[in-house]
């Protein structure tokens, strides 16, 4: 893992913390979660506040995140909104972090500049044992608190100020006058900085969870759907009335239900061709078959006219595999026509030409799902599935994990935006 902690394909872009006042705050945070408490003096974190450092240092990458519920998050500077999240049970924890930001800056703001905010994302239980557990969660809740108790103060200072606007002879009493003062001292001027979070409660919509070896979870208004492994526990069982529940190894019925409910972009002329979307895959499916058949291969040294003569080589395999000349054929025919229909399509490769429709809330976790069905696309895992791909990582030689690092280089990471419009659709948000 040292090539992408050194390329920032891991814990990338995080935010260096080496202010002896902000590494205080960070342990009065900890401190209260029961955590052992830092020694380093400069530490990187997350949008949560996580550090891959600390997570080292204590021997508990879990710290901010045990049982995989009830998430817990540490705020030293509303910088952290801008930060991505890197360690995390549920997908939707970086959209419910940036909400919460967004909803509450004013206060986040005042308060970070006198103290550390900290809590839970919690939700309706401490645990995950089964499926209803998960479906049990429709919303949750940002508990807050700050160690110097700047927020309680700034509550008692409100109570104390109403007093003294509605009782006629509050201004006589000195001991609540000077209690005022002392308040203020700490809170500050409420009336111009509310530090009380303006909302902290926030739906749960639609998630993937790395509970029960992976689930997505689409909530809606009349029925949910869940998409995983049929040994999870609670599989086709908890709430069936309410529930859809469609197996991760059926193809064929989660890309019924995404072009059902709307999450679909299918293969057209106007996106496919522009996007070069069928190269792409095509590219990747040959460098998976070369990985495969010979794995200790430098493919950072080999140029075009290499692959075309190993194509030729091996073209039997490449026959026998199939996905080369099936993205092949839908490129001519859409070249042809300007469309395909999918459903004369083996439902396994539908998943090649098709990606999240751009403009739906949920294009991210459904460009994800589509990851898990095309193995082969190494970028396409790291851009919206990076758990996966971390786990693919490991399974490969070490001079095809430097061609993917090298590739991620020149083609992802030198303008992420603009790969992901160009490839998926998606405008920066």
């Amino acid at each position: 893992m040292k090539r992408l902690y050194d390329n920032e394909l891991i814990y990338g872009r995080l935010l260096t913390i080496n202010g002896e006042h902000l590494v205080a705050r960070y342990n009065k945070a900890l401190k209260a979660f029961g955590v052992k408490e830092t020694k380093l003096s400069a530490f990187n974190i997350d949008k949560t506040g996580f550090s891959p450092q600390i997570a080292e240092e204590i021997g508990d990458y879990d710290y901010l995140d045990p049982n995989g519920v009830n998430r817990r998050f540490i705020i030293l500077t509303p910088a952290q909104a801008e930060l991505p999240v890197v360690h995390t049970a549920f997908s939707n924890t970086s959209e419910l972090m940036y909400d919460f930001f967004s909803r509450n800056a004013r206060a986040i703001n005042a308060l970070t500049i006198k103290d550390v905010i900290y809590g839970e994302i919690e939700d309706s239980g401490s645990e995950v044992t089964s499926i209803d557990d998960l479906l049990s969660i429709n919303q949750v809740e940002f508990k807050v608190l700050s160690a110097d108790d700047v927020l309680g103060k700034a509550a008692e200072l409100r109570r104390l100020t109403d007093r003294l606007k509605v009782e006629p002879d509050a201004w006589r009493d000195d001991s609540m006058l000077n209690r005022m003062v002392e308040l203020a001292k700490a809170a500050g001027d409420i009336r111009e900085n509310p530090l009380a979070p303006d909302q902290v409660v926030f739906r749960h919509n639609a998630y993937w969870t790395s509970h029960f070896g992976g689930l997505y979870i689409f909530v809606g208004d009349k029925l949910t759907t869940v998409i995983g492994n049929p040994d999870a526990p609670g599989f086709r069982k908890s709430r069936p009335w309410q529930v859809s529940y469609l197996s991760i190894t059926d193809p064929d019925a989660v890309i019924r239900f995404l072009a059902k409910s709307g999450r679909l972009e299918l293969p057209r002329a106007s996106w496919i061709v522009p996007s070069k979307y069928l190269e792409h895959r095509a590219e990747m499916v040959i460098r998976a078959l070369i990985r495969q058949l010979e794995p200790e291969r430098d493919l950072n040294k080999v140029d075009k006219i290499w692959l075309q003569t190993w194509m030729h080589n091996y073209a039997s395999l490449i026959a026998e595999n199939g996905d080369f000349p099936f993205l092949s054929k839908v490129k001519r025919e859409i070249s042809d026509t300007g469309t395909i229909d999918i459903a004369n399509i083996a439902p396994r490769r539908r998943f090649f030409v098709v990606r999240a429709r751009p403009d739906h809330e949920d294009a991210w976790l459904v460009n994800r799902l589509i990851s898990e069905f095309v193995p082969s696309d190494f970028i396409a895992r790291y851009v919206f599935n990076k758990q996966t791909f971390y786990k693919d990582y490991e399974s490969w030689s070490e001079p095809f994990r430097e061609h993917v690092v090298e590739m991620l280089k020149d083609t992802y990471l030198t303008d992420k935006a603009r790969f992901r419009e160009e490839m998926y659709g998606l405008k920066p948000d």
